[in-house]
């Protein structure tokens, strides 16, 4: 068995069913441990009653870890989900010895091939945690202050050196885990940076591009879909209804056409299907409200927005930047910007 694991709460059901749904198909041994952490998750979900499906309310994980119970009173709620990043897959490796590996994946993860190139690589390197980098491209690599490596996918063998660097991870992000830029620590992330150091040869940093490609690192593959194992949809969510959603690109640059037929409109149709799978048990089930748009982020984008575009239409099954591919440079004009104006 290829244990996986991951948590997430109402407001990710739809994007956590459909992550399940596409590791199954692609992988027939896959077990996915979610965390959950309201018991409407954990109610639908253990309804669904499939054996490879295995749901942990975040309550057993409170009562065995305190100090991370503790930790909820001094961080914001989204400070305290990143708090748990180690802290789950390190309680999985104590109380579930048919585990001899766990792979952490965020919930907003698609498949779109078979996870195997992953435990290849470490099978290879014979390594005992696996990472994955941002890769950035060149007019973005100031976003690596937040961090080399992205927590999306990361996978741990329950061996000595797998479990000890989960505990000093849990340690340092139960000491501090916060949304903002401090010295060398940002939220459960940036602590990976030392990884390659502190860990050597036990530590494969996974190269294949087609794994944790995201907003930020889509233009260095040759086409978006090449060679795409698994693709990470952060911040895509949708506005108003299903017709306009925000692309999370803005400050990457917009995907092409082609690219958006090729992965957005599979996962919509995913994440569709996941959500009528949800209201046909639960007909009361809809999206988590949506932030407000009138906020200080919205102003501090609009210029941006209104040039490039961001919020994509979703005619069908296709979604839409109406911007004529303009939107691809807002990544490359957003890092211009703050060079000039902000000096970072």
């Amino acid at each position: 068995m290829n244990h996986a694991c991951t948590y997430f709460d109402r407001g990710f059901l739809i994007q956590g069913l459909a992550l399940w749904r596409s590791l199954a198909a692609h992988d027939s041994a896959a077990v996915l441990w979610v965390l959950a952490l309201d018991d409407f998750t954990t109610d639908f979900l253990r309804q669904l009653g499939e054996a490879r499906l295995r749901v942990v309310p975040l309550a057993r994980l409170e009562r065995d870890d305190p100090e991370l119970a503790t930790a909820r009173a001094n961080r914001t709620r989204i400070e305290y989900y990143f708090t748990i990043s180690p802290c789950w897959p390190i309680w999985l490796l104590r109380t579930q010895p048919e585990i001899d590996r766990i792979t952490c994946l965020d919930a907003d993860l698609f498949f779109f091939a078979s996870p195997a190139p992953i435990f290849a690589a470490m099978e290879e390197a014979r390594a005992s945690v696996l990472i994955t980098p941002h890769r950035f491209p060149r007019k973005l690599q100031h976003y690596e202050k937040h961090g080399k490596f992205n927590v999306g996918v990361l996978s741990f063998r329950n061996d000595e050196v797998g479990r000890s660097c989960l505990e000093d991870w849990r340690a340092r992000c139960l000491a501090w885990c916060h949304d903002r830029l401090d010295a060398d620590r940002y939220a459960d992330q940036k602590y990976l940076d030392a990884w390659p150091r502190r860990l050597g040869q036990a530590l494969v940093v996974l190269t294949h591009s087609g794994v944790n490609r995201a907003p930020w690192n889509w233009s260095t593959a040759p086409h978006p879909a090449a060679a795409l194992v698994v693709f990470h949809f952060a911040r895509f969510r949708p506005t108003a209804g299903t017709r306009w959603w925000q692309s999370g690109q803005l400050d990457y640059g917009i995907m092409p056409q082609a690219g958006r037929d090729a992965i957005y409109t599979p996962y919509w149709r995913a994440w569709r299907a996941a959500r009528e799978e949800i209201a046909a048990r639960r007909p009361d089930f809809d999206f988590a409200p949506t932030a407000s748009r009138a906020g200080r982020e919205f102003w501090r984008t609009l210029p941006l927005r209104v040039i490039f575009g961001g919020d994509w239409l979703r005619i069908g099954d296709r979604f839409y930047n109406l911007r004529f591919g303009l939107g691809r440079w807002s990544g490359q004009c957003l890092a211009m910007l703050r060079t000039i104006f902000l000096r970072q």
